[in-house]
């Protein structure tokens, strides 16, 4: 059978029911489009650091975060996500710190210094759920709105978040573009073969052995998954090494396993959250301005750019980045990424 077409679906319409839905001076210098040099992948170093970690009550967490820029200077939120960490963004905060923002980057739920405040809290891993963390961690700072940045995870929370509080987002830039889930009919769409091979890191979470697998080879496994998202990105020991140190968390296998089985219904979420989930599976359009961006060798599954086209009504561009940069984007092109970041707030 044709990969493009399957049970009669078009491709388009099994990636959207699947989940794949429809300082500035120091950055003068580069191209609009970093494909058009072909070189954009950094030389990744270990010496970057954040410095000392913030700590601070948000909703049901207490949250560890880096901060840079000046308190008063528009706020910028980057989001991480699976298997990273905040260290995706320590070239871009300080490209963004010097161009006047307030940039805040935490660890989501299940990574860092991240703790749940009670024990009695699920272990949720669910879309909306971590949208609100970061709504939480807002308030907690004071901070009203800001541009919302992030890949993987932390672009379905940009989306989830343009989507269910536009008023506290100025404008989103996402990597892979709209990552809205919808469970309920992603578990009755499968993927062609060809995707399935791609995500099968989803169905290998789905087993009681493969959540054992995760615990026990929780290092070298995320070291896989990085090789295989950034197939041409010449990360060494020592910068995989900074960011692994964020997988020791006592509800890091909890969370993630959690995140991918609520994704094709095979765990519930939080019946607090059903609301914003129906809002969501409705994949209403995002307002906001948005940029999405592509590593142009992204070895994880992501869908094409004119699938998910129509699902930005604001203002809107999308950039391609060349130079091997793949998946972990803003930490292989942090120029290119801080650029969007800057060129979104003046859309």
């Amino acid at each position: 059978m044709d990969e493009s077409k399957a049970n009669g679906m078009s491709r388009r319409r099994l990636l959207e029911l699947a989940g794949f839905s429809t300082g500035a001076a120091l950055l003068a210098g580069l191209p609009l489009f970093a494909a058009e040099n072909g070189n954009a992948a950094s030389s990744p170093t270990a010496d970057a650091s954040f410095g000392t970690l913030r700590q601070i009550d948000a909703g049901d967490l207490n949250i560890g975060y880096a901060e840079a820029g000046p308190a008063d200077g528009p706020a910028v939120i980057l989001l991480h996500g699976w298997p990273y960490d905040i260290h995706s963004f320590v070239e871009v905060t300080p490209l963004l710190a010097a161009a006047g923002y307030h940039v805040v980057v935490p660890y989501l739920r299940g990574y860092g210094t991240t703790r749940f405040l009670s024990s009695d809290t699920p272990r949720n891993g669910q879309q909306s759920a971590v949208a609100f963390d970061v709504i939480h961690l807002m308030d907690a700072l004071k901070i009203q709105k800001a541009i919302i940045a992030g890949f993987d995870w932390g672009a379905r929370t940009c989306a989830v978040m343009a989507t269910l509080w536009p008023e506290r987002c100025k404008a989103i830039v996402s990597v892979s573009g709209y990552l809205v889930s919808n469970p309920v009919v992603a578990k009755v769409a499968p993927f062609a073969p060809g995707a399935a091979l791609a995500f099968w890191y989803q169905y290998y979470f789905a087993t009681d052995l493969g959540r054992t697998g995760y615990a026990k080879y929780l290092h070298d496994f995320n070291k896989l998954i990085w090789k295989t998202a950034s197939p041409k990105w010449n990360f060494d020991d020592a910068i995989y090494e900074r960011s692994a140190a964020a997988f020791d968390n006592p509800d890091h296998v909890d969370i993630v396993i959690h995140n991918y089985r609520w994704r094709i219904a095979l765990a519930d979420g939080e019946r607090k959250y059903d609301d914003l989930e129906k809002r969501l599976a409705e994949g209403p359009p995002i307002t906001v301005p948005t940029i999405t961006m592509e590593g142009e060798s992204n070895g994880a599954l992501h869908a094409p750019a004119e699938t998910y086209r129509g699902k930005f009504s604001g203002k809107y561009e999308y950039r391609l980045v060349g130079g091997g940069v793949g998946h972990n984007l803003p930490q292989e092109a942090p120029k290119e990424f801080a650029k969007a970041v800057i060129d979104v707030d003046r859309f």
